[in-house]
């Protein structure tokens, strides 16, 4: 809405005043959902929203509802759905015109302001649409009451029948169902340039990791090559930004070379927790240096000061996308002198460029060819140019703190503080959630708020509570303080009030609808299992589940957590690409979760130790005095020396005082083959 504020459409916000007027004047509703980074917003926008004849004809005609598809993402899911339904595909701007009580009809995503290539001109679709609510209403509420049948039951795709045998203890979580999907993501490679299928080309990490947790267990190689070439392959590529870090949201072609150059909050911290997987188990030095040039670009650009991260930057610079990232080469040359021949070749820069007559920096190399680690002058003149270019007029920035989005990049600090032991990531992880309870906590329906932007607003939806959840478990990890845990508990027990499926005494999942049930501004609650660019709400909520059922002794949440990954089974195994998180739920369930303690006067060390490694699926607690709380600590003796505890089900083989014992009972619990990796 402030983007657009300047613009001759009459834009509402979504709201009672908005739906009220399009009853009272018995008109269609235009609801247009972008974000702040989209380019094709933004091209529509000066195309056709911008323009004085289309917005009087808009005006005139309908009730023009503006929405920020990243503060509501629940309208998104559901119009995001019709319009998938309608024109088989769908992105942004999305375009979806509904009835006057919300009911969707007819839309589309980027429309021209003149038709070409088979695709009608905006103009003619609003003419086209008038018309038709004049003439062909009985029509148009039939459609509208297929579409909302349609979107009611989109989000159940793939869900199986529920166990008659609680609890749980015939599932189908095999070796032999992890190779099978394994396989599947294999079927899927691209060999030669990383990644899965073909562009445009996301980086899906969610597959990355399940191939670094299958080696992990089997010490595959090719598993282990594929998650490494896609790794390898973004970091070299354009996607990566080779001189200020940070990664943008998807690649246009199959070699990553030209990005879509947004940066989202959400995606670095994706791909951060990926790397500092790929780091533990080889200890690869681009991979560290990636890690840390993103983390420093999240602090340069996408942090507030006081905690709280942006949620992104713009593709365009100047009205033109990418202008803020390419050079000349002459312009390289000028700025670095004797310097500028290795830097170009490093780099790739050419006279000719290599978009548009421009240059976007690659490693045409390769990553182990004049790494910065190993080359001062190559490392100095990155920081020359990147002063250099903070001169330029900066993309956008999207200013507003989003729970969800904060959670995940608290998480990746976590991550990156265990991979890497730096301790301002920790100290960024425990500045964050602070912000997070303090400004975007409430109460009732407001027990957390999914947005914050001169205040907060918008109740927090199941993403967020999700994603907060996780977020608290990984910081008790690091910092070994139990009241983190506890308000995991209390937020999960809040979902589990508000966001169930079904009524008490109903047949149900266990799943978990995208919306409180106190929520009324929605024509239909959805539930989301998908992973997609983020992982849904429910897959998270599934590992949340399982771990707290652990650590608390709740076996009931481990059985609704076994429950709902079994209801996905099918869809899990045949499109895991899809359901990557998912499909690393399956692998923890396939496997003997290992609950670990440590106690000691001072654990910190011990703790960092433990950390370093990537154990893909265990709880972990540790203490400097003895606890009697938690079941995992309790009756665990605390000596100046650190234990190391394995237990089972809150059996505990006796204490060893070493990391590398304990790694040697890890893997013989799961009869894991010795890493053939030196880890770092």
């Amino acid at each position: 809405m402030l983007q657009h504020a300047h613009n001759p459409v009459d834009w509402y916000p979504w709201g009672v005043e908005a739906l009220e007027r399009a009853k009272q004047d018995d008109k269609p509703i235009l609801v247009s959902i972008g974000y702040s980074a989209c380019h094709w917003c933004h091209v529509m926008e000066k195309e056709s929203f911008e323009d004085e004849g289309t917005a009087r004809f808009m005006n005139e005609h309908f009730i023009n509802i503006k929405i920020d598809r990243e503060e509501r993402p629940d309208l998104d899911h559901i119009y995001m759905d019709a319009v998938q339904a309608i024109a088989g595909s769908g992105g942004w701007p999305l375009n979806v015109f509904l009835t006057s009580d919300g009911r969707p009809f007819y839309g589309g995503t980027y429309f021209p302001p003149r038709s070409l290539y088979n695709r009608p001109s905006w103009k003619e679709v609003l003419a086209g649409v008038a018309r038709s609510y004049r003439e062909r209403r009985a029509e148009i509420e039939q459609q509208a009451g297929n579409l909302i049948r349609h979107v009611a039951g989109a989000g159940s795709f793939g869900i199986g029948q529920k166990s008659p045998n609680p609890p749980f203890t015939n599932l189908p979580f095999t070796r032999e169902v992890l190779g099978q999907i394994r396989d599947q993501l294999l079927a899927t490679a691209d060999r030669r340039d990383g990644g899965f299928g073909g562009a445009p080309k996301f980086p899906q990490t969610f597959s990355i990791r399940y191939l670094l947790h299958y080696y992990y267990y089997t010490r595959d190689r090719d598993a282990l090559g594929q998650a490494c070439l896609s790794l390898d392959k973004m970091i070299a590529g354009g996607i990566f930004d080779q001189l200020g870090g940070g990664f943008a949201r998807y690649s246009t072609d199959n070699e990553w070379l030209v990005p879509h150059f947004e940066k989202m909050l959400y995606d670095n911290a994706l791909i951060v927790i990926a790397l500092c997987e790929g780091w533990q188990l080889t200890g690869k030095p681009a991979y560290r240096q990636a890690i840390e040039q993103t983390m420093e670009f999240i602090r340069r650009d996408l942090s507030t000061g006081d905690g709280a991260f942006y949620s992104a930057l713009d593709a365009d610079s100047e009205g033109i996308e990418g202008k803020y990232y390419v050079w000349d080469k002459a312009e390289i040359d000028g700025l670095l002198g004797a310097d500028a021949e290795g830097f170009c070749r490093h780099y790739g820069v050419t006279e000719g460029g290599n978009w548009e007559g421009k240059n976007i920096l690659i490693r045409a190399m390769g990553l182990d060819a004049g790494d910065a680690d190993a080359s001062p002058r190559l490392e100095a003149a990155r920081l020359k140019l990147l002063e250099y270019r903070a001169r330029r007029v900066p993309p956008a920035l999207d200013d507003k703190i989003l729970l969800g989005w904060n959670a995940l990049m608290n998480i990746a600090c976590s991550k990156a503080y265990g991979a890497l032991g730096k301790e301002e990531y920790r100290d960024r992880a425990v500045a964050n959630m602070a912000f997070l309870r303090t400004r975007l906590k409430g109460e009732g329906i407001h027990f957390y708020y999914h947005s914050y932007k001169d205040g907060a607003r918008i109740p927090a939806f199941l993403d967020d509570y999700a994603f907060l959840i996780a977020a608290l478990l990984e910081l008790q990890e690091i910092t070994g303080d139990g009241s983190y845990l506890m308000e995991a508990k209390e937020i999960l027990e809040e979902v589990i009030a508000h966001f169930s499926e079904g009524r008490p005494g109903e047949e149900s999942q266990g799943f978990f609808y995208f919306t409180h049930d106190r929520q009324t501004d929605l024509i239909l609650r959805k539930k989301e299992l998908v992973d997609g660019a983020m992982p849904s709400g429910n897959s998270v909520m599934a590992f949340n589940l399982l771990y707290l059922s652990l650590l608390f002794d709740e076996p009931a949440w481990g059985d609704r957590s076994r429950q709902m990954a079994e209801s996905v089974r099918n869809v899990v195994t045949g499109y895991p690409g899809s359901f990557g998180i998912w499909a690393t739920l399956f692998q923890a369930l396939t496997y003997t979760i290992p609950e670990i303690a440590i106690t000691a006067r001072r654990p910190e060390n011990a703790r960092k130790e433990l950390l370093s490694q990537l154990i893909p699926y265990r709880v972990f607690q540790s203490s400097s005095q003895e606890d009697t709380h938690f079941p995992l600590l309790r009756d665990k003796p605390v000596r100046e020396v650190p234990q190391f505890f394995l237990c089972e089900n809150y059996a505990c083989q006796p204490p060893v005082n070493e990391l590398a014992a304990l790694i040697r009972l890890l893997e013989n619990v799961n009869k894991i083959p010795s890493n053939s990796y030196n880890n770092p």
